[in-house]
């Protein structure tokens, strides 16, 4: 059988066939749209459109998908090391990020340490609570009345305030000493406040940030930049936290 075409439209930018009802499977249409049959088939079916065609009819996304992906890739690895960007100082070195994992103090007393343990929070929606203790650290460096006033004022409406959304989570014994220590402000009025804080992080959220996939990630990255098989064994995971786990490590 043969399909009925009812007319042939050429003109200089196409070529256009309007095919009538009574079209068959056994119609030749232009060859940039079919492909051969299959052995032993009849039936002619539409060509795939080709990646590297140079019309205008490709609808192929796999160049766009390769792209994206490369990216997304790049992406991964820039995020890493943005993680150790901390105001223009070095990088730590692996012993330095696997002493985070072991120490609580070490981890807050580094900048790129507390940066990481930031970014954690954050996702916890806790960050207020590095804030604050953070806040409090810069209050301690102030010598001015005016100044200390001032600060501490702040730091009372943004994290001690029951009305602020950055409220930090206080008893009422520490908070009223804030308040009585609020009549005249030092450079210590929340040194209750911020070790009740520090004492939060390091019992709550400490434990959790050393067995996250953001701390295994930290390690894993030190142990790709080629130190000893062991010793990045033992410290590419969470580190010994209980006293009969550091025994044994020790034995």
């Amino acid at each position: 059988m043969s399909a009925a075409v009812s007319s042939e439209c050429i003109d200089n930018s196409s070529c256009r066939l309007r095919v009538g009802s009574a079209t068959s499977l056994h119609g030749t249409p232009p060859h940039h749209q079919m492909k051969a049959p299959p052995p032993g088939s009849g039936i002619q079916r539409p060509n795939k459109p080709c990646c590297f065609c140079w019309c205008c009819c490709c609808s192929c996304s796999c160049l766009a998908v390769k792209g994206s992906q490369d990216s997304s890739s790049k992406g991964k690895d820039s995020n890493n090391l943005d993680s150790f960007n901390c105001d223009g100082e070095p990088p730590p070195t692996l012993e330095e990020i696997r002493c985070w994992g072991k120490s609580f103090d070490k981890l807050m007393r580094s900048s790129a340490g507390r940066k990481v343990f930031r970014d954690f929070l954050r996702c916890e929606y806790s960050e207020e609570n590095i804030l604050f203790w953070l806040a409090c650290e810069e209050l301690k460096k102030e010598s001015n009345p005016d100044v200390v006033e001032e600060k501490a004022r702040f730091i009372y409406e943004d994290y001690i305030s029951i009305l602020s959304p950055k409220e930090v989570s206080l008893d009422s014994r520490v908070r009223e000493i804030v308040n009585k220590n609020m009549v005249a402000p030092t450079p210590h009025t929340f040194d209750e406040a911020q070790l009740q804080i520090y004492t939060l992080m390091h019992r709550d959220s400490y434990p959790r940030f050393i067995n996250s996939a953001l701390f295994k990630q930290l390690a894993q990255l030190g142990n790709n930049n080629g130190d000893g098989g062991a010793s990045a064994g033992a410290s590419g995971t969470a580190t010994p936290t209980t006293a009969a786990q550091r025994k044994q490590s020790n034995a």
